[in-house]
């Protein structure tokens, strides 16, 4: 089943173009990686198919409901319940601690404060990082506070995942883990991923991956099969 579909997507800023008419399709359950070199409009495609920035032309689709036309207040929604966001540097909230910052987007939805602090906590400690709850984002490394920043993307259990360099405040080793629990979840729960990276190891663990180029496709990378990192 296609759960995101994109049609001739073209976006720019002022005179300075970043999508060249993409197309896409995402089912439900896939990680697709998007990769390319820097300034190939990779952030700028997970952007608009998440509904942060509309397209300046082309249609974005969700789950059949045309996503680009949508309110703001809409598209805002969906990013609260269907749509989970993770920035390379996790973008938590500085004077909240990191239970907190994992709660959120629960109380956002209007969930009771009890109940959502103690699935906050449950996402912190999947993650391992349940010893950094009560901390503020100021007093953890940079690999806590991503993995923090994961489990505030995560605890709505979205139906799609928008991983924006994911592992680039990561070590090696912190990367593989997070993307392996990523990667266990889309599998365990169907959840859609869309990943961009420059980084081919990170992309192993896509089922498919674009590659752009310039804003457009380069379809010597369209369609590339799954490396077999898992």
């Amino acid at each position: 089943m296609t759960l995101i579909q994109a049609r001739g997507l073209v976006k720019a800023y002022g005179r300075t173009p970043a999508l060249h008419g993409i197309d896409l399709d995402l089912a439900e359950g896939e990680i697709l990686a998007v990769t390319g070199p820097s300034g190939s409009g990779k952030s700028t495609l997970l952007h608009c198919l998440a509904g942060i920035l509309a397209p300046d032309a082309g249609e974005v689709h969700y789950d059949g409901r045309r996503l680009d036309t949508a309110s703001e207040a809409t598209r805002s929604r969906l990013r609260r319940s269907d749509f989970g966001v993770l920035f390379q540097f996790g973008m938590l909230v500085s004077e909240l601690t990191a239970a907190e910052n994992v709660a959120l987007p629960l109380l956002l939805t209007g969930a009771g404060r009890e109940e959502s602090r103690e699935t906050a906590l449950t996402w912190l400690a999947r993650l391992g990082v349940a010893d950094v709850a009560d901390a503020l984002p100021g007093q953890m490394s940079g690999g806590q506070a991503q993995r923090c920043a994961t489990a505030r993307a995560l605890v709505t259990e979205p139906r799609v995942l928008f991983a924006d360099e994911p592992t680039g405040a990561l070590d090696t080793l912190a990367g593989e883990e997070l993307l392996g629990l990523v990667a266990s979840l889309a599998r365990e729960r169907r959840m859609s991923v869309v990943l961009v990276t420059h980084n081919p190891v990170v992309a192993g663990y896509a089922d498919r991956e674009l590659v752009l180029l310039n804003g457009s496709v380069d379809p010597t990378g369209l369609g590339s099969t799954l490396r077999g990192a898992l």
